[in-house]
Formats: C-alpha cells, sequence, structure tokens
C-alpha cells in the first residue's frame, strides 16, 4: 500500500508547476480549494490519495502549509482520527499526526517555530449540526486555557491556529498543537532506561496520567463505526496499563478489588493512574513497583496531620506550587475536566511529583454547566452523583490546608497584579476573536459548520469576557480569604 502510495505521489510532482524560487519542493502537496482573500491564518491541506482515514493506525499522507497563497512547508505523514468522547460527539473530527520521511519513518520537524519533534495534533472544537450540539462557539477555549497557563512559566502545549482541508474538503479552524510527551522541549523528565530499576536511577523520570483508558487491544484494526459507540473502552481499567489508588474519593481505605468491569458500581470511587511514560508496554516492574509507592506515600502524607515541619509532610513529596498553579488556571477557566481526567503529572529523577502541563478545556469557561460560577471545580463531587470519574480526596484535602492556601493566596495575589491581570486576560480574548474574525476563518468555520452561528459570535465574546472577569473576581474575594 505504502508503494502505491507514494507512486501517486510522484505523479503529483511530475504535475507541479508554476513553484516560486526558493519554495520548498513539492512532495505531492494539495492546493487550497477555497478563496481565503487577505487571510494571515496558515492553511494546512492534507492529502491521503484515496485512503481512507481511520481511528487506528496511522495511514499514509502528506501535509502542506499555506500562508496566504504561498506554499511554506510539505511533508509526509501518518494521520489518524482522535478523542473517545469527542469523536463520538462531534462531526468535526480532531487528528493525530505523526510526520515521517519519504520511506515512512518518524522524522523530527518543526513548524511555526516550535521545536522538532515528530507527534502532532490538530484540535477542532465539537459541533453536531444535527443534533444541535457545539462547544465552544468562541473557537478558543483551549487556546485561552494553555495560553493563561503559558502566562505563569509553565510548559503548556504550543499552539497555533490553522484552517485545515482534508481531501479537498474544507474542514474549518483548528489548533495545531505538540503532543504531550517526554521531551526536552515538551515534558522535560529525564529518560527512564528498562535497566535503571534500583537506586537514584528508579526516581525518574515518569509521567503518569488520571484520564479514561482508550481502546483495549489498539494493535487489532477495527471498523471506524466502532469508534462511535465503543464507551466501554473509556473504563477498561487492567493491571497492564495502570494502578488504583488505595484510597476513596473520600479518603478511605478501598476493600473493594481492583479493575472490574466498566462502569461498575463503586466506579465513581476509585482513581486510577495510567502509565504515560515509560509506556505501559515497557516500564519494568520494579519501576511500576516504585512510582506506585511514591503516589501511595504522597496520598498516606496527604491524609495525615502533620506538622509542615515533618519528614512525613505531604510538601516533601509533591512540587506545591506546580499544583497551586494547576489549581489556578482550571479553577479561572471553570474545567470541569480536570482533576478527575485529562490530568497529566510528571516525576523527574530526584525530583517531587509535579502536576501539569494542563490540557482539555473544551466544556469549561462560561460553557460548563455542571459546577455554578461561584463555586470552585474541585467540589464537582458535590454537583455530580455517581459519576464514574470524579475529584480524588485530594484537592477537598488540600483546599483546608493551611500551608497550601497561604501558598495559593501567595502566588494569586503576585499573578492578579501582573499576569493575570482583568486587562490581560480579556486583552487576550479581544486579540484572539480579532484575529479570527478579519481574517474571515470565524466565518468560514461557522459557513461550514453551522450557517448563521457566525451572526452570535460577539455575543459569544461577550458571554465569555463577562465569564473571566466575574470568575476571576470571585476568585479574588474567596482567595482573600485564606
Amino acid at each position: 500500500m505504502r508503494i502505491l502510495f507514494f507512486m501517486i505521489l510522484s505523479c503529483i510532482l511530475l504535475l507541479a508547476c508554476n513553484k516560486e524560487p526558493g519554495d520548498p519542493e513539492p512532495i505531492g502537496m494539495g492546493e487550497p480549494q477555497i478563496d481565503r482573500g487577505n487571510s494571515v491564518l496558515p492553511y494546512v491541506v492534507i492529502e491521503t490519495a484515496g485512503l481512507a482515514i481511520k481511528n487506528e493506525p496511522k495511514i499514509d499522507a502528506t501535509m502542506s502549509i499555506y500562508d496566504g497563497d504561498r506554499l511554506i512547508q510539505n511533508n509526509y505523514i501518518g494521520i489518524e482520527y482522535r478523542g473517545s468522547t469527542s469523536f463520538r460527539l462531534s462531526e468535526k473530527w480532531s487528528y493525530d499526526i505523526e510526520t515521517r520521511d519519504i520511506d515512512g519513518e518518524d522524522l523530527d520537524t518543526s513548524f511555526f517555530g516550535f521545536p522538532a519533534e515528530e507527534d502532532w495534533l490538530l484540535l477542532g472544537h465539537v459541533v453536531d449540526k444535527d443534533e444541535d450540539l457545539i462547544f465552544d462557539r468562541s473557537l478558543m477555549y483551549n487556546y485561552l486555557g494553555h495560553e493563561l497557563y503559558r502566562k505563569l512559566g509553565r510548559y503548556t502545549s504550543r499552539i497555533e491556529f490553522v484552517e485545515v482541508e482534508v481531501n479537498g474538503s474544507y474542514e474549518g479552524v483548528y489548533l495545531f498543537m505538540e503532543e504531550l510527551k517526554r521531551d526536552g522541549d515538551r515534558i522535560d523528565v529525564s529518560k527512564l532506561q528498562i535497566d535503571e530499576n534500583e537506586g537514584e536511577d528508579v526516581t525518574g523520570g515518569y509521567i503518569i496520567s488520571i484520564d479514561k483508558t482508550t481502546a483495549v487491544n489498539s494493535d487489532i484494526e477495527r471498523p471506524l463505526e466502532y469508534y462511535l459507540d465503543n464507551w466501554n473502552d473509556d473504563a477498561m481499567y487492567t493491571e497492564d496499563i495502570c494502578w488504583r489508588s488505595q484510597y476513596s474519593i473520600f479518603g478511605d481505605l478501598l476493600s473493594s478489588a481492583a479493575y472490574g468491569p466498566p462502569y461498575h458500581a463503586d466506579q465513581y470511587l476509585e482513581t486510577y493512574f495510567q502509565y504515560e511514560y515509560p509506556k505501559a508496554t515497557e516500564i519494568t516492574p520494579q519501576q511500576k513497583a516504585y512510582i506506585q509507592t511514591y503516589f501511595h506515600d504522597f496520598e498516606t502524607a496527604l491524609l495525615s496531620e502533620v506538622e509542615l515541619s515533618s519528614a512525613e509532610h505531604y510538601s516533601n513529596y509533591i512540587d506545591v506550587s506546580s499544583f497551586v498553579d494547576y489549581f489556578i488556571i482550571n479553577e479561572l477557566c471553570r474545567n470541569v475536566d480536570a482533576y478527575r481526567i485529562s490530568t497529566n503529572l510528571y516525576k523527574d529523577k530526584n525530583e517531587k511529583l509535579n502536576l501539569g502541563p494542563v490540557w482539555d478545556f473544551n466544556i469549561g469557561f462560561d460553557g460548563s454547566g455542571r459546577i455554578p460560577a461561584e463555586r470552585w471545580v474541585i467540589e464537582y463531587n458535590d454537583f455530580v452523583d455517581r459519576d464514574p470519574w470524579m475529584v480524588p480526596f485530594w484537592w477537598s484535602t488540600l483546599i483546608r490546608d493551611d500551608h497550601f492556601r497561604s501558598e495559593l493566596k501567595a502566588r494569586w495575589t503576585a499573578i492578579r497584579n501582573n499576569e493575570l491581570v482583568t486587562e490581560a486576560i480579556t486583552g487576550l480574548v479581544d486579540e484572539t476573536a480579532a484575529y479570527l474574525v478579519d481574517n474571515k476563518a470565524m466565518q468560514r468555520n461557522y459557513e461550514r459548520w453551522k450557517p448563521g452561528e457566525e451572526n452570535n459570535y460577539t455575543s459569544a465574546i461577550s458571554s465569555l469576557k463577562t465569564y473571566l472577569e466575574t470568575r476571576a473576581s470571585w476568585m479574588d474575594q474567596e482567595i482573600a480569604q485564606f
């Protein structure tokens, strides 16, 4: 199949013409099929030479990027759909991208000045025309969440707004983003070798997630229809890919057996930690034992009432400042997917456990209906009854802890006078909205997905700004009492 694919690309290459001096050599690029006027949003054209994109595995394709009418970059790629719940709910699908060389091997590549890597993603907002469903009418929830977190000096996925076309079909506004992974320019933890199983060697680096699971037996190729209704795969926790906290979401020791069937009666009580790096297929038994013990010791310390000066205090296990910053951004953005899913943690060699980077804001901000605007997102368990994914006891404990409250208050006070002053937050919204509107990308997106919705964009931006102003003011008042 790969030979046929590249034969087709070679034919396209022979037909390529009108190349300007200094333009990159074409490798079978597609050309934009719509007139974008004077838009300066990068335009991404993906061609699969007739191959159907799958949920997995990735198929061969090419990706060409245009600045106006000028081709600025093209690459061989592998592409597949991404997402679980969003994939089922949305007609506008997101994509995982892997840059490759002509032989199909991974190839580190830079886009938009980002550090070179091979793993990227194109993230679209959730929209279903038939169900009249739209998450994030502003098109900027994820962009704002990441940029606000970046303002605090934290690493998070670098992002560029783009428009996307796939096999001649215009697909709208997307975020071109870095996939989270271990890398010196992404999540910067030490490479943990398979023979590093004791002493300080085994102490890092690790990347762990609290999240839904992905499709089991991912090496089995399934029809696309399978992924539209595979809800059980979200909760298929097994000992091979994760471990369960010994404590319930209330901080009690669990007595039930772990790894029950999806959506069993007591699943809401459980918190599972998944191996992201090293991968579940590569982490050794000794490394598993180390990181599991470290998490358990942290959780036990968090539940213990000891003095800050004690060696058993929870702050000896975690970088408290990372928990504070994670809290601030997810609370400001009212991200109801934080804490309980879409949550990343990492631990470097001889270092404490860090929380972050942030992820997945698509049902946050003024679009979040599960948590009142004047309550903490960490109080999710008070508003949602027995969701399969609840907030761990960590947060109800931390928010009552004097040391955490003191750190949070100091940090919030400092950044509210600087990085997160109200004018800076709302100014970022205005700047982003103007970029999408002035280049008519917002209009083209809604002409494709929800004709007429573009007329509501001004009110959507006004609502978002009002929410942020109100939320930040409410946080000012709450945190001032700490």
